[in-house]
């Protein structure tokens, strides 16, 4: 086989959800609108289809296949996340059938554009060029714009999606403006050559510090960090629920990916540096996430706070991977953050799932007093939404309190017992605006005045998503040993 077809090979998955994204564009003007489930199925298929490849090619976890020019690569790291993506994409368009449909969007182009961006997210995840890894989070970032404001018929989603257009559009700018003084140093874009480079001109060189700081401003905005989280809520609220599921979950575990690969083979020079600066932003971004999140009243913002805390408590596993000493290095910090987003995406996605089913007078439920009562006019939704926030709050034995764990014993290992301790602080904090939900749930009666009661949009798929979101959140709590082992043996291809 030649060259250029081993290169095509080694990235089929990323081709054949690029294919199947431009297919359902294409298939969808000339579809009835009776008919579009059909351009769902197709979407699933193709990435039941990205899964069977993707996991067909764990041979070696220590594989490290480069490719066009070794402007990416295919390497356990990469096979991680892209089977974690996949899977998020698969459930979050089972998760929207029903809910579109309840929502009277009649847009087969939606599950085009999660395709589109889903192949940005596997290009990030498997760059190891920086002009590569911006051009997949151009890609995610651009389909995520148009998904946040396809619900024209409310005035809130257009003003969401123009918000995160003009926010995003800043930070890409940042972003290069980085890219291009790291290129001006190491007269490449490819990590290894960066890496190669800040070692012979050394961590002292002011313009590195500068390029380093601009690269992590770009990435906060993406992993939603504060202080660049200033776009979450309003977009959170204002994007239709089913979007804002997949950009809470998969657009952060994708950024999370492509964040990690450029700190630690570009600038893992420089990580004395930026595991201080990355210190203070978990501090803050886990102050202002869980005390902001307390006042909330509608629960989309809720849990669009909840997303900036849980990105502060994932970089604390970066910070001990920057801090990490012993023969391990900086190993338990970076898988404890993979471990940690694998367990988030399914409580996450479980969780505005079930925000997706509620609806009060043919309205979208999203303020949390629309979940009063539930527990007695839906026993079992109520029950599936308290399994998901008590994993959220981190209480045992769900697979929530197993993230929590594995992201304080590393920086309990990396000498920061003092973070693990605020960290701790403020999950017991976090625990207060999550078992709100469940009061109101469990401890308030209906109101007797409420003229549209809720009442839940039901379905098949969203049963299924449901019982794949329990099912991950229960079993990774009772046996969290293969997704640890997984993670620890993928992190390793990490140069």
């Amino acid at each position: 086989m030649s060259a250029y077809g081993a290169d095509l090979l080694a990235l089929l998955p990323e081709l054949i959800i690029a294919v199947t994204a431009c297919l359902v564009i294409a298939l969808d003007p000339i579809t009835p609108a009776s008919r579009r489930d059909l351009l769902a199925w197709l979407s699933v298929g193709a990435l039941v289809i990205c899964l069977g490849i993707t996991i067909g090619q764990i041979n070696s976890v220590n594989t490290r296949v480069s490719a066009f020019s070794e402007l990416v690569v295919v390497d356990a790291y990469a096979r991680f996340w892209k089977i974690l993506l996949c899977s998020v994409a698969g459930l979050t368009i089972l998760t929207s059938l029903p809910y579109l449909k309840a929502e009277r969007i009649h847009l087969g182009e939606y599950y085009g554009f999660i395709l589109l961006a889903l192949s940005g997210m596997m290009v990030m995840v498997s760059g190891v060029d920086l002009l590569t890894i911006y051009l997949g989070t151009e890609l995610m970032s651009l389909s995520l714009y148009v998904m946040t404001g396809l619900n024209r018929s409310k005035p809130r989603s257009l003003e969401a999606a123009a918000k995160y257009f003009v926010l995003g559009a800043f930070s890409s700018g940042i972003l290069l403006y980085g890219i291009s003084l790291l290129y001006g140093l190491a007269g490449s874009t490819k990590l290894a050559s960066i890496a190669s480079a800040i070692g012979s001109r050394g961590s002292d060189d002011p313009l590195v510090l500068i390029a380093t700081i601009l690269v992590a401003v770009g990435f906060g905005f993406k992993i939603a960090a504060v202080p660049f989280h200033m776009w979450t809520p309003d977009v959170y609220q204002g994007a239709p629920t089913s979007v804002t599921a997949f950009m809470a979950v998969a657009a952060k575990a994708a950024s999370f990916a492509a964040f990690m690969r450029v700190f630690v083979e570009g600038l893992g020079g420089l990580k004395a540096d930026w595991s201080l600066l990355f210190l203070l932003i978990s501090v803050v971004t886990l102050v202002l996430g869980n005390v902001v999140a307390i006042v909330q009243t509608n629960i989309k913002r809720m849990l669009a706070y909840s997303s900036i805390a849980h990105a502060g408590y994932a970089l604390i596993g970066f910070v001990a991977a920057g801090r990490g000493v012993g023969l391990s290095g900086g190993t338990p910090g970076l898988a404890s953050i993979m471990i940690y987003l694998a367990i988030y995406s399914f409580m996450t996605l479980g969780a505005f799932a079930v925000i997706g089913m509620l609806r009060k007078g043919g309205i979208e439920g999203e303020e949390i007093e629309d979940f009063t009562g539930l527990a007695k006019r839906q026993p079992l939704a109520a029950f599936l939404m308290l399994i998901f926030m008590a994993s959220l709050a981190g209480i045992p034995p769900t697979a929530g309190f197993i993230g929590k764990f594995y992201v304080f014993m590393a920086a309990v290992e990396a000498d920061l017992a003092w973070l693990a301790a605020i960290a701790l602080v403020f999950a017991v904090v976090s625990a207060y605006y999550y078992m709100r939900v469940v009061m109101v749930m469990y401890m308030r009666d209906p109101s007797p005045s409420s003229v549209a009661p809720p009442r839940l949009v039901t379905s098949p798929t969203l049963s299924f998503v449901l019982a794949c979101a329990v099912a991950g959140v229960i079993l990774f709590g009772l046996f969290p040993n293969p997704l640890v082992s997984f993670a620890l043996q993928s992190v390793l291809t990490l140069k």
